[in-house]
């Protein structure tokens, strides 16, 4: 006898997105005469101004609590409607249990799926796609997906290359059932041969039994700007190009590009190659939030909706990017305008 599955197959879509951000803002000026730079130096290779740093009391969970509820309120739902809870990160400070169990705990969040995904800057992407086909099978009926990071722990200061460009912030989206197609096919893939052109060092791995923890250094990021750069400029788009024409559309009918906020330079060169007109809005939240990896892009999709209020329902791509390298992306429809 052949297995059945009861659950029939969905539709689904994004039905909202909450963000938070850290009340600290950072200017460039704080972090130059470390790094003898300047403002305009950091403005015109990265585009980042300012970003959000949280406090020393304010961690990593704390933040995804907060983007969480505004999400989970903005759906129409509360807590007993979540049954899955995904979190992509790369900073949580525990290899187990795992962030998403302590957001569900201090959600009320019971009995659900939990578990966290380490893609760094594609992480949301990735969840997202598995959100998705969770809905679709009918494993879930509601996943909240979190994407958050609180890298200011994990920065050298010191470090031309990584100290102005990384910043903290939480953002989720709900992910439900639909009447119409609202997500489409999620697109992953990696290029592993250069896997630690963004990486944290030293890694946990170097320390071997016996050695004395107390003279290890506590783990930084490190990334080879040029190589990450030319990957996201010349391999990426290929990528986004794919996934616009694997979702049926055609450029002019994406409403919105929201990108991995890794550089502005990578984003205006990601938009050129992928041919996009001047209609399609883009997201630049890398201005005032920096990079924070796999909190991203939900926080860009929050800014730009905020900014551009049009754009709630209409057709958007959404691209990650980062360390592994590994990339992911789909076309979505954005989240209605949130219920009251």
């Amino acid at each position: 006898m052949s297995i059945k599955n009861s659950a029939p197959m969905r539709n689904t879509q994004i039905l909202s997105v909450g963000a938070f951000r850290p009340a600290r803002v950072v200017p460039n000026s704080e972090l130059v005469e470390r790094i003898d730079s300047s403002d305009e130096w950091i403005q015109q290779r990265t585009g980042i101004a300012t970003r959000h740093w949280a406090g020393a009391d304010e961690s990593l969970a704390d933040m995804a609590v907060e983007a969480s509820k505004i999400a989970i309120k903005r759906a129409g739902l509360t807590a007993a409607d979540i049954d899955t809870v995904i979190f992509a990160t790369i900073t949580y400070p525990y290899q187990t249990p795992s962030a998403s169990t302590e957001v569900a705990l201090r959600l009320g969040i019971e009995n659900s799926a939990a578990f966290d995904i380490n893609a760094a800057c594609a992480g949301f992407c990735y969840s997202v796609g598995v959100a998705s086909d969770m809905v679709r099978s009918g494993t879930s009926t509601y996943a909240l997906v979190i994407g958050a990071e609180k890298i200011s722990d994990f920065l050298d200061l010191d470090d031309r290359a990584t100290s102005f460009i990384f910043a903290d912030g939480a953002g989720a989206v709900v992910i439900g059932p639909s009447d119409h197609v609202g997500i489409g096919k999620t697109m992953m893939g990696s290029d592993v041969s250069n896997r630690e052109a963004i990486s944290m060092v030293p890694s946990w791995l170097d320390y071997k039994p016996g050695a004395n923890l107390a003279q290890t250094s506590w783990p930084v990021i490190h990334q080879e700007g040029q190589k990450v750069f030319r990957w996201a400029v010349y391999e990426i788009a290929k990528v986004g190009k794919e996934i616009i024409a694997d979702s049926g559309l055609t450029p002019d009918e994406i409403a919105a590009f929201i990108p991995h906020q890794a550089n502005e330079r990578i984003i205006d060169s990601l938009a050129k190659s992928m041919e996009l007109p001047e209609s399609v809005a883009i997201a630049r939240d890398i201005r005032t939030t920096g990079n924070t990896s796999a909190a991203s892009v939900p926080l860009a999709m929050d800014a730009l909706l905020a900014e551009r209020p049009e754009l709630h329902g209409k057709n958007a791509l959404l691209l990650g990017f980062g360390a592994g390298l590994v990339y992911a992306g789909q076309v979505v429809e954005l989240p209605p305008v949130p219920k009251k």
